[in-house]
């Protein structure tokens, strides 16, 4: 009788976990197909900043003009000015410590955060070692647009004003709203605003012109569906965040 009550606890508790495994199976894939969305949505929102940014050479001119004349309304330059934080390596980093301080998986979810928004920034930093191109506040917004660009392969050329393209701050800014948006959903339109102010304070302090913030939000599009991409990288990333 021992046995055959052994037997048929064994059964039951095998049963149970069959169960238990076919339930969680489609959330299992659920999950897969909506990383994968992810990353090809990513991946498409990179090429479509990247070309948003040649088209919008043409109009980089006047569209720096305009806001050198101070168009922006008093409250709204200040709200403007205030979202750089947004975008800043310093408060990123604050931003980091205050998401793993107050998320229950505590300091695991530090590294997608810190990939995605310093990664991008420095991702492209290193473009600017590629073009050198005048910011608008020290271009010739008479001239032509190819004159903004000064040279090719500056490499480390210690020179602030030459360093307009791209937008480190903006694609440190859309990094951090694209790795807030995948551990917290919910507040995806607000990341999303947060990181538009940001690359907008970037185009009207006159350090970058719209094409410049058009690329660095490409780069970060970029460097964020490499994150959701099924790879090493995700891989460890879940990992990491689902372990108790």
């Amino acid at each position: 009788m021992i046995r055959l009550g052994n037997f048929r606890a064994d059964w039951h508790n095998r049963t149970a976990m069959s169960r238990s495994l076919a339930s969680t199976a489609p959330l299992v894939a659920t999950e897969a197909s909506h990383r994968a969305l992810a990353a090809t949505r990513l991946f498409a929102l990179a090429a479509t900043f990247a070309v948003l940014a040649v088209v919008c050479l043409w109009i980089d001119l006047p569209v720096a003009r305009q806001l050198k004349l101070g168009h922006v309304p008093g409250d709204l330059a200040r709200l403007i000015r205030l979202s750089e934080a947004f975008a800043y390596g310093g408060t990123v980093a604050l931003f980091i410590v205050l998401a793993a301080t107050l998320d229950p998986r505590g300091w695991r979810v530090a590294p997608r955060l810190a990939i995605a928004a310093l990664g991008a920034g420095l991702a492209a930093d290193a473009l600017k070692l590629l073009v050198l191109r005048q910011r608008p506040s020290a271009a010739d917004l008479s001239g032509t647009i190819e004159q903004s660009f000064a040279g090719w392969l500056p490499g480390f050329a210690d020179n602030h004003r030459l360093q307009s393209f791209p937008s480190a701050h903006t694609a440190t800014a859309v990094g951090l709203a694209i790795a807030l948006s995948t551990l917290y959903p919910r507040g995806r339109w607000l990341f999303a605003t947060c990181a538009l102010l940001a690359a907008v304070q970037r185009i009207e302090s006159q350090a970058h012109f719209l094409s410049d913030v058009l690329a660095g939000a490409a780069v970060a599009c970029l460097v964020g569906a490499v994150c959701a991409s099924r790879g090493p990288l995700q891989r460890w990333l879940e990992r990491l965040e689902t372990t108790s």
